[in-house]
């Protein structure tokens, strides 16, 4: 089953850089940064118009899980496409093969699934202990899990590692399974939009001094404080506030969370409703308010049942994450993260206590490994590195270990743009020889060209033997080596900087409430979202010196002058605002810094994501 992919802020900008004949370096850069000055008089243009194409199709892409059923082959009543996945790709969405009658079935997987089955798998290996992992009626009562979840130390943990949820477990003060469980819905687009999220984190700090919108609303709801925050909640509000009947109720419910297109029903029950609080007695700003909070659903929600599953499975991986946190954090890595970017949970697992290696000749695998604490980073992770190379280094280094780098070209079939690859990740490290001596060694043994299978010598030939002078080298290279190869620095970014920085720091925000400060911060994930008015703000996650977490606010005046400018180092100023016992910046200035400069030359050091 397809799905309409429609047009967003990236998307339009690329779109209409292409429309306007930019080369792609230049939409690159303006993709990254509105405000870059490439395009000449175009960007303007480019600007202007892309908010206007916004939610506009853009192309059919793959259903996350939707499979149709049909008595005969689909191409019977629709063309079909074959994109790249090579699933057969009908033309319909879920709504028009609902409206045609055809019976959908999602089949859904994640990686929150993965990551726990890979965890439990390497606990095993790595300290010979067996977890039965379904005993989650213990986990809710461990006293060490519940202190996990109230340090909302969660990055990692299925549907709770979001920088939003984290916030929100820090303002629930989440510390058991039903609270989690509410957490898990209003955490939702539309209930988190509406207004009812702040309502029910107040209502729950104190669930004795508040009024209902309407005592009925109280008695129905009396668990979430008299807030609807699952699809249940719509259906019985339906029902017994506003005397819909249930089946009515239901189109209501499918319609606000964006699973019906029936307009004309839709606002057949609309009306009704209305009607009915008329008839009931209700006053029209009681009924007002109660639509209007119905109308948060829109989009998507919850049912309990969804959100008590997936509560369930946050448990999972919080006992993982809280008795075995560095065999969790691998079989994170091994599934290929989550919420964030894998340098972030490589970060979480040295937090955790691990040491982490980068790839090694002799002791690394395809994917990540643990031995002890120390995570040997997976070859899968260097960039360009070709998965047969990879297959018959393992198989090489099993029959015997590798004694140089002239013994690694004659048994294992790789290009000499391969092998420069392995040199300049450090996968060479335990010969005993510098990267640039292994670089010189490596451009007179191996051929440009790919060997397709490594060919046996009839004769042992002596290993050739050169006189280098002392090569210099420099740390930085190294981290530049990673950034390139890896995608990030093994290292602190700050290292990177040519200065040391100075400001607060994420632990001691909440001691500047109210107060202006400066901190400096490396960029983990930004998230815009478009205000009431159509105006563009952001909300950033950043680690500072220390490698702790802290949140931004970016509002659009802010935005404007001082825009993100890609991933990397910033500097930046803004008031301290506590909610509920947790702390975010409300920045004013921001400014991006640039790293050293690679001392091999080529490159500013402004290091862009």
């Amino acid at each position: 089953m397809a799905t309409y992919v429609t047009f967003r802020d990236r998307a339009a900008y690329r779109e209409l850089g292409k429309v306007f004949g930019l080369p792609k370096a230049e939409i690159d850069a303006l993709v990254k940064d509105p405000t870059a000055v490439v395009g000449g008089d175009y960007t303007k243009y480019i600007v202007r118009y892309a908010p206007l194409l916004e939610d506009f199709p853009n192309y059919l892409s793959v259903h996350a899980g939707g499979i149709l059923i049909s008595e005969l082959p689909l191409y019977h009543y629709t063309a079909l496409l074959l994109p790249p996945k090579g699933y057969p790709l009908c033309q319909w969405d879920m709504y028009v093969a609902e409206d045609i009658g055809f019976a959908k079935w999602d089949v859904l997987s994640q990686r929150g699934l993965g990551h726990i089955k890979d965890a439990v798998d390497l606990v095993r290996e790595n300290r010979q202990i067996s977890v039965d992992i379904h005993r989650v009626q213990e986990f809710v009562k461990d006293p060490k899990i519940r202190r996990q979840l109230l340090r909302h130390e969660t990055m990692g943990c299925f549907y709770i590692e979001s920088p939003a949820m984290r916030q929100l477990i820090w303002k629930l003060q989440c510390a058991d399974y039903p609270t989690l469980v509410a957490a898990s819905s209003i955490i939702r687009p539309g209930v988190a939009s509406s207004g009812m999220m702040a309502e029910f984190i107040r209502r729950h700090h104190n669930p004795s001094d508040y009024v209902a919108v309407h005592p009925l609303m109280q008695q129905i709801m009396a668990d979430t404080y008299g807030v609807m925050i699952y699809q249940e909640d719509v259906l019985k509000v339906a029902h017994f506030f506003a005397g819909l009947d249930l089946a009515e109720a239901d189109v209501l419910r499918r319609g606000m969370s964006g699973k019906s297109r029936s307009k004309k029903e839709f606002e057949r029950i609309q009306a009704k409703f209305f009607a009915n609080c008329r008839e009931r007695g209700y006053p029209d700003a009681i009924a007002g308010e109660v639509w209007r909070q119905i109308a948060s659903f829109a989009g998507y929600s919850f049912s309990k049942a969804h959100s008590a599953s997936f509560a369930v499975e946050s448990y999972q991986s919080l006992y993982l994450k809280t008795y075995f946190p560095l065999e969790f954090m691998t079989g994170v890595l091994n599934n290929f993260g989550g919420f964030y970017r894998t340098e972030f949970y490589v970060h979480e697992a040295r937090r955790s206590g691990a040491l982490i290696e980068a790839p090694d000749l002799h002791q690394s695998q395809y994917r990540a490994r643990i031995e002890g604490n120390t995570i040997w980073l997976g070859f899968i992770l260097i960039k360009g590195l070709e998965k047969n190379v990879v297959q018959e280094l393992v198989k090489q280094r099993s029959i015997q270990p590798f004694e140089s780098l002239e013994d690694f070209t004659r048994r294992v079939p790789a290009g000499l743009e391969q092998v420069i690859l392995l040199i300049r990740t450090g996968v060479f490290r335990s010969l005993g020889r510098s990267k640039k001596e292994l670089l010189w060694h490596a451009h007179a043994l191996v051929n440009s060209f790919v060997q397709h299978e490594a060919v046996p010598e009839i004769f042992e030939l002596e290993e050739m033997t050169w006189q280098l002078p002392p090569l210099w080298q420099d740390e930085t290279e190294d981290r530049y080596d990673e950034l390139e190869l890896l995608g990030f620095p093994l290292r602190s970014p700050f290292e990177l900087l040519p200065d040391a920085v100075d400001g607060v720091t994420a632990r001691t925000l909440s001691e500047h409430a109210g107060r202006i400060v400066v901190i400096t911060g490396y960029l983990l994930t930004a998230k815009a979202i478009r205000t009431k008015t159509g105006q563009r703000m952001v909300f950033g996650y950043f680690l500072d010196r220390e490698g702790e977490y802290f949140d931004t606010t970016h509002f659009p005046q802010s935005l404007e002058k001082y825009p993100y400018r890609g991933g990397g180092m910033y500097r930046m100023e803004g008031k301290v605002v506590v909610d509920f016992g947790c702390p975010s910046l409300e920045v004013r200035t921001m400014v991006k810094l640039p790293f050293k400069p690679d001392p091999r030359g080529g490159g500013s050091g402004l290091f862009l994501n």
